[in-house]
């Protein structure tokens, strides 16, 4: 068979939207400067899109123009590694996804243990946030809201008293044992989101969780959050201004 069929039938069997690189097919095609020509032809066809260098995807069409691959596709190689997640997807595509802005960006954040340097793939700026706890596949949602909570203030095109009542509800909607893993999570964060967080469960009553937060900050420091009162009506047990 053909190198350029072998290509062409293993690329029919990838979803639309999949992102794969030279490495897919390593055991199919050895012969590194064919296949790149055989793709290479492909994109010119239009048949597959180039993402960056070394990187391609099957486009899916939308109602009035080729739709890009989702921010996992794109970056899907920097949030797991051995089957095992270094990063998670955080920042402006998980306020979209939370319902706290409608706004989207080519620009792509990761959460990150490790602090690492911003890079280009494509059109897309991906930028690292770092990230104090152990990423796990069971904790990354608990992490994504508290970085929500930490970055309220930047969250485009919303208020921080809508976002406030918008993660509060993500918090409500968490089972017991989750919220008690949420706050346990938030331990290792910054205290102004020590802060936010402590006076969310307080709001939503419960008492252990918020005072294990509250135990944390420091008498003397104040935080300054323009938020209503009568979402927070004790912003003074908050040190809240």
């Amino acid at each position: 068979m053909k190198i350029s069929d072998i290509v062409r039938n293993k690329i029919n069997r990838f979803t639309k939207g999949y992102v794969f690189t030279y490495d897919n097919f390593e055991e199919e095609v050895k012969q590194t400067n064919a296949l790149k020509k055989v793709l290479q032809r492909m994109v010119d066809s239009g048949e597959i899109k180039r993402l960056s260098k070394g990187r391609f995807y099957k486009p899916k069409e939308g109602i009035t123009d080729t739709l890009k691959p989702d921010e996992y596709e794109i970056v899907k190689d920097l949030l797991e590694e051995d089957g095992k997640p270094i990063g998670y997807l955080t920042g402006l595509s998980i306020f979209n996804r939370f319902g706290l802005t409608t706004q989207v960006s080519n620009v792509i954040q990761i959460g990150s243990n490790v602090d690492k340097k911003n890079r280009k793939r494509g059109k897309y700026k991906i930028k690292f946030i770092r990230q104090w706890n152990p990423i796990r596949k069971d904790n990354i949602y608990f992490l994504q809201i508290l970085d929500c909570v930490r970055f309220i203030k930047r969250i485009p095109d919303a208020s921080v008293n809508d976002s406030f009542q918008r993660i509060l509800s993500l918090l409500k909607n968490l089972e017991k044992k989750d919220k008690k893993t949420l706050a346990r999570l938030a331990l290792k964060y910054p205290p102004f989101t020590r802060t936010l967080t402590g006076a969310m469960f307080d709001k939503l009553g419960e008492k252990e969780q918020a005072e294990k937060l509250l135990d944390t900050l420091k008498s003397t420091t104040t935080y300054n959050i323009e938020i209503s009162d009568n979402l927070i009506k004790n912003k003074e047990k908050w040190r809240i201004q």
